[in-house]
């Protein structure tokens, strides 16, 4: 899972849920980018202020709690008014090992003469750059995010005020190998070019976080919007994301956002941001889900209808022994595999596929087009079934 996560220290243990194996692995929290930064240059502001970077550090999360830090290469530069101070703060994800995770958050402060009371914040090598709207950044900026920003200016006033009344501090922000690391995230889908972005609500991680990633969503879609897209293509993993695009190789790459589990938050946002058109990359199992109506489609929330699946076998004419088979079976597989046996499986997925159409467009009424284009478990085309298929 990504960073938006939310770490610090164990909180209660994760409830396990029947079908969810990841979060039997571990419930230790861990911090954001944006907490390790904003330690980093507090300790970095320390050892301006003192002379020495101090070895910990105690900062000030977003969320109100002080968390001690270790500091890493903590050392002084040059002298004066051009003296900069420099220290590291190791990422640590907890039980939640996103792409950061060991990331080495790294500041540098220094003077700015006569500017009394201004932290500029600038982001260094490794920070991606902002380049297109729809983030809550300055295009051009340094991809920090609000809420990092505002807690790294909280925590150098609490140890820098008597110098903020006749100086400033420029602060960069930088991490090596971030460019890299960047290439494992959805950061230049969004826009943000050259490293990661510096993160956290809160400040804290926490495992397998599905807040994180129902704001993900709900970002892409904007990032989208705000590119004066007009078509969203929701899939729901890696490879339905590649089969739709495939489907649809004129759509710009932001049109693309994996929804995963999380319905309502992407169509409410979709029709919030008057999206004409909506597409739907699926395979059987989620297919059947969204027939069913669900908010979010994860495996602990509710199972497979099975009573949905022997019907579309019925309509298409299956025998009755494989209907009865189907109404018994545990995974919506088997009546796919089942009914490939007979040649059904294009009847079978579009009977399917028309049934999601009418309860999508009945709990998400608005004034755009709904395909649902679905593969199979290799990513293969099945059907294209349209809203105007319907009768």
């Amino acid at each position: 899972m990504s960073e938006e996560n939310i770490v610090g220290h164990a909180l209660k243990p994760a409830r396990v849920r029947k079908g969810d194996s990841r979060r039997a692995r571990g419930n230790r929290t861990g911090f954001t980018t944006g907490a390790c930064a904003a330690a980093a240059a507090k300790a970095a502001t320390v050892g301006l202020l003192t002379g020495a970077v101090p070895d910990s550090i105690v900062c000030q999360l977003p969320n109100g709690q002080a968390v001690t830090f270790a500091v890493t290469e903590g050392r002084l530069d040059g002298s004066g008014e051009t003296r900069t101070a420099h220290a590291v703060v190791i990422k640590d994800a907890g039980d939640d090992p996103d792409a950061t995770h060991g990331a080495h958050l790294t500041a540098d402060v220094c003077l700015l003469p006569d500017q009394a009371g201004e932290i500029a914040l600038k982001g260094g090598p490794g920070v991606g750059v902002v380049t297109k709207e729809g983030l809550g950044l300055a295009v051009g900026g340094p991809a920090i995010n609000p809420v990092p920003q505002r807690n790294i200016r909280a925590n150098l006033r609490a140890v820098a005020a008597e110098l903020l009344a006749t100086a400033g501090l420029e602060v960069t922000i930088s991490v090596p190998g971030g460019e890299t690391i960047a290439q494992k995230t959805l950061n230049a889908r969004l826009g943000i070019l050259g490293g990661i972005s510096i993160l956290g609500t809160t400040g804290i991680v926490r495992p397998y976080s599905t807040a994180a990633f129902r704001a993900s969503v709900v970002q892409a879609i904007e990032v989208a919007a705000n590119q004066r897209q007009t078509a969203v293509v929701f899939t729901t993993g890696g490879r339905t994301e590649k089969f739709a695009m495939r489907q649809l190789p004129d759509l710009d790459e932001s049109c693309f956002v994996q929804m995963g589990d999380f319905v309502k938050a992407a169509f409410t946002t979709a029709v919030q941001r008057n999206f004409t058109a909506i597409y739907l990359g699926v395979m059987v199992g989620k297919l059947t889900k969204l027939c069913q109506g669900l908010s979010v489609t994860h495996a602990w929330r509710a199972p497979v209808d099975r009573v949905i699946l022997a019907e579309a076998a019925q309509a298409v004419a299956a025998p009755d022994a494989l209907i009865e088979a189907i109404r018994a079976a545990e995974t919506a597989r088997f009546a796919a595999e089942q009914l490939a046996r007979l040649g059904l499986t294009v009847a079978f997925h579009r009977q399917l596929a028309l049934r999601a159409i009418r309860s999508l467009k009945t709990q998400y009424p608005g004034g755009y087009q709904l395909t649902v284009l679905v593969c199979d478990f290799e990513g293969q085309f099945i059907c294209r079934v349209a809203e105007e298929n319907i009768l």
